[in-house]
């Protein structure tokens, strides 16, 4: 008998996730352990794999779908079923021929690419792709009637409340109760314009109607322009307003870039931040790197080095190996260290787990690997979570030195710019040696300042005699 494939839970207490990309074809066998499709997660692309072996008979939703954690994606044939059985199926189950591109699901009805909403409209009121939601909806309120006396729906809902992603999100944020909202979208769905509507009522008019294109007045301008319009003639205006409103393009959030921006913002508004800087030397660590690479192996680049150095001041100041939590600060004995990786669709930041017990070219071949995973969109959930310290390196932009946001909920961060050659002065002398500007971010909860410095001055010694790393 075909069974329905459900949108799995790839992360804890997640409630939904994008379906990325189908692996396998309409019609095409798979095996146990198969990867069916890649989930894109708040921080990775996980490969969900068939649970059993079949035949990839439907498709229910497209790539690029919000898809709610238990919502059919898919129906698996059994091996000796046909398309004669999965239209069966679809009947009993009352689906009538799904596709990716619209339609009503098993059980009620699953949308997707819109679903009963139709297409995306300006307002935002549907995440690209569609969204499916688990319990057979498509995200749009239910109306036996099927015609536009939907909009007509009471002001104070009861039961499941119908409401685009963004409008959530935007309630949420402004801290507006959906329910007390009526959606204008369709079939009486509530979406952005309704919550700007209702946070901002003498402006909503102006600010919301997007189905207006006419722009009768410059609110964003006020520079009189009065004489400059007088002498132009009218199509030229139009012409100059048509093109300030086309010299944008807004471009989707994706769940990388909200998980990103939830998390640092979050940081910056519970870890009081607070920052050291310190002029390293590199001349020993950047001569030690050209001895270790003279050899013809694998090649150690000078952020292996900084990682391996984090560590050992790990070793020596252990106080801030450390976490925060609700009910403590978690001290670890092991130095996992997060490592930020800029990628094309965002930054993600792969752990390096027991640094401390590493050998300098296993170390780089980790990074390396989790860097070139990270950019291929390849890692796991597990290699992106842990750690208590995270190194990110702006050298190679030729940055000289900056700060970076702390990723919760480790104790620090170490932001490091490019190694330059410049002036010091040595026992009242002045020469030229290569130097890099390292700042910590540091939390205070976990650390004071005292505890801090001390950790800097031990990455400090570590780096200017890196030797002492290595025994």
């Amino acid at each position: 008998m075909p069974t329905i494939v459900r949108m799995p839970e790839v992360l804890a207490n997640a409630t939904e996730g994008v379906l990325a990309t189908w692996l396998v074809a309409e019609g095409a066998s798979v095996r146990v352990g198969q990867p069916l499709a890649e989930i894109e997660t708040e921080k990775a692309v996980v490969e969900f794999q068939a649970e059993s072996d079949g035949v990839l008979g439907r498709r229910l939703v497209a790539a690029g779908a919000t898809v709610d954690v238990g919502a059919p994606i898919a129906v698996l044939l059994a091996p000796a079923e046909d398309a004669a059985v999965l239209e069966a199926f679809l009947a009993q189950v009352g689906q009538d021929h799904p596709t990716p591109d619209g339609g009503a699901g098993p059980g009620g009805g699953v949308a997707a690419g819109g679903g009963s909403d139709g297409a995306p409209g300006p307002d935002g009121g549907t995440d690209p792709g569609g969204r499916v939601a688990a319990d057979g909806g498509s995200g749009a309120a239910p109306d036996a009637r099927g015609d536009a006396s939907a909009a007509d729906a009471p002001a104070v809902r009861v039961g499941r409340i119908f409401a685009s992603p963004l409008a959530r999100k935007l309630a949420r944020d402004r801290g507006l109760d959906l329910a007390s909202l009526r959606g204008s979208g369709p079939r009486g769905r509530i979406v952005r314009r309704d919550v700007e509507a209702a946070a901002s009522p003498a402006g909503a008019t102006a600010s919301t109607d997007t189905t207006d294109t006419t722009d009768t007045t410059d609110t964003t301008d006020t520079t009189d322009t009065t004489d400059t319009v007088r002498d132009q003639p009218a199509t030229a205006v139009g012409q100059d307003r048509s093109a300030k409103a086309a010299a944008f393009t807004d471009v989707p959030h994706t769940q990388l870039r909200r998980a990103i921006a939830r998390r640092l913002t979050q940081s910056k508004a519970t870890a009081p931040h607070y920052y050291l800087t310190a002029e390293v030397r590199v001349d020993a660590l950047l001569d030690l790197r050209r001895r270790i690479n003279a050899d013809g192996g694998r090649r150690v680049s000078v952020n292996d080095l900084v990682v391996r150095a984090v560590a050992a001041a790990h070793e020596r100041v252990p106080d801030l190996n450390a976490i925060w939590t609700d009910d403590a600060v978690r001290r670890f004995t092991g130095a996992d260290i997060a490592v930020a990786v800029s990628t094309d669709h965002g930054l993600y930041t792969p752990v390096i787990r027991g640094v401390e017990r590493m050998r300098l070219r296993e170390l780089s071949a980790a990074i390396a690997d989790l860097a070139t995973r990270a950019r291929e969109r390849r890692l796991r959930q597990d290699e992106l979570e842990g750690g208590s310290f995270t190194v990110s390196n702006l050298g190679s932009y030729g940055v000289r030195e900056f700060a970076a946001i702390i990723n919760p909920p480790h104790a620090g961060i170490l932001a490091v710019g490019v190694a330059e050659q410049r002036p010091v002065v040595t026992d009242g002398a002045l020469a030229v040696a290569t130097v890099m500007t390292c700042t910590l971010s540091a939390d205070h909860r976990i650390a004071d300042g005292a505890l801090a410095a001390q950790w800097l001055a031990a990455f400090t010694r570590v780096v200017e005699e890196p030797v002492s790393m290595l025994v």
